[in-house]
């Protein structure tokens, strides 16, 4: 599993890179297949602080995508990556139904 992280106009630290990490390799619980898994921190409005993160993940014939935006990065990338969770497990049950058939 390849994990790519970029971040827009601003340098994300090292800690914030570790938890982004930790909470990616979550995902393999639900899909050991997942193949390539982008995430893209940014900054919607310096004012307010808004951050937003994006997490797109591949597996084989699929390709899943999640922003949310939120006041704090891990918020924003906990909270995709729950989303992520769901569709990957509705994905697994998917699969596994059409085997039984």
């Amino acid at each position: 599993m390849n994990i790519r992280i970029t971040s827009r106009k601003f340098k994300a630290k090292d800690s914030l890179k570790d938890f982004i990490k930790n909470e990616i390799k979550s995902l393999e619980k639900n899909n050991n297949q997942i193949l390539d898994v982008n995430v893209i921190l940014s900054f919607t409005h310096i004012k307010d602080s808004i951050k937003t993160s994006e997490i797109i993940v591949t597996v084989p014939r699929h390709t899943f995508s999640v922003t949310v935006s939120s006041d704090e990065f891990e918020k924003s990338i906990s909270s995709a990556v729950e989303k992520l969770q769901k569709q990957l497990i509705k994905l697994k049950t998917k699969r596994l139904t059409r085997t039984k058939e």
